[in-house]
């Protein structure tokens, strides 16, 4: 069994609010990450697209290219299109030797628009749309397995997988071969139980996000009808060990079903406030001492 330690550039810049860390350089991001002890990093808006640059960018700075977001459209557009707008992003990874191919569906997602995306109110899909988009998810899906990646779905919140019925569509109309960016904070903001998660659907988990709540002020949030950027920036997302959820539970779920792969620390806040360098390593040092109770 392998665990291997990564993180999210969202802590020192995010990509849906770029002025959060807008100054903060690549250089800073890698060096810190390096430093903090991660093996390797998620891509990010600071990141160069091109194989040539970004390669021994990583090689100098000792880590490796995880995987990254993929926005995709799969509402608006069958999954052949979807294939061919994918292809750059794809051969990216590849050339990386990243094992992770992470997407949300995004054509009718609110979490990125801060004036009217507000949180209580996400995106449905009906029972008539389900069908097809599983139809469509499984193919894309498919092409990524061929190329030796996992596919990974990011539920999320403000998207069309956000709550726990969704999640469930999610399972049924799509193939084992399709699966789950099972993401702590995500998941208990949507109102699913990450341990249910695993404990009924352990074969499709195949990548994991920790990302810690603080859970007053996200029901503040919510409640008060604010968007998904005002939460973050109002500090509704921490680090483990920092927020009030009990990995040790999630940990020892996580051992039970052999989980191997990349455990990512991951939380968008205000690098300003919330100084990425000091929470980064706070997230992997909780983290760390979890795993070798449960993974020795």
């Amino acid at each position: 069994m392998t665990i291997r330690w990564g993180v999210s550039p969202i802590a020192w810049a995010n990509d849906d609010l770029p002025e959060l860390g807008g100054d903060t350089t690549l250089e800073t991001i890698l060096t810190d990450a390096k430093k903090i002890g991660f093996d390797g990093v998620e891509l990010g808006n600071k990141f160069p697209r091109e194989p040539e640059v970004l390669a021994p960018l990583m090689r100098a700075h000792g880590l490796e290219i995880v995987g990254g977001w993929y926005s995709s459209n799969l509402l608006l557009r069958d999954a052949e299109a979807e294939i061919r707008a994918m292809a750059d992003h794809l051969a990216l990874l590849d050339y990386m030797d990243s094992t992770v191919f992470i997407l949300a569906e995004t054509s009718n997602a609110v979490h990125g628009d801060r004036k009217g995306g507000r949180i209580d109110t996400p995106p449905r899909l009906t029972a008539e749309q389900w069908p097809e988009f599983g139809r469509r998810l499984d193919a894309v899906a498919a092409h990524v397995n061929e190329r030796g990646m996992r596919f990974a779905y990011h539920h999320h919140l403000g998207t069309v997988v956000e709550r726990p019925e969704d999640l469930e569509a999610f399972f049924a109309h799509t193939g084992d071969h399709v699966g789950l960016v099972l993401d702590t904070g995500h998941a208990l903001c949507g109102g699913n139980d990450p341990l249910a998660i695993i404990g009924r659907y352990p074969e499709r988990v195949n990548h994991v996000h920790c990302k810690d709540i603080r859970r007053s002020r996200f029901e503040r949030f919510r409640s008060d009808g604010a968007s998904f950027l005002d939460g973050v920036i109002g500090g509704m997302f921490t680090v483990p060990g920092d927020g009030d959820y009990d990995y040790a539970p999630f940990f020892k779920a996580l051992a039970d079903m052999d989980y191997s792969g990349w455990i990512v620390v991951e939380a968008e806040q205000d690098p300003a406030l919330a100084d990425p360098f000091i929470y980064g390593q706070k997230g992997l040092d909780t983290l760390k001492a979890l795993a070798a109770a449960e993974f020795a």
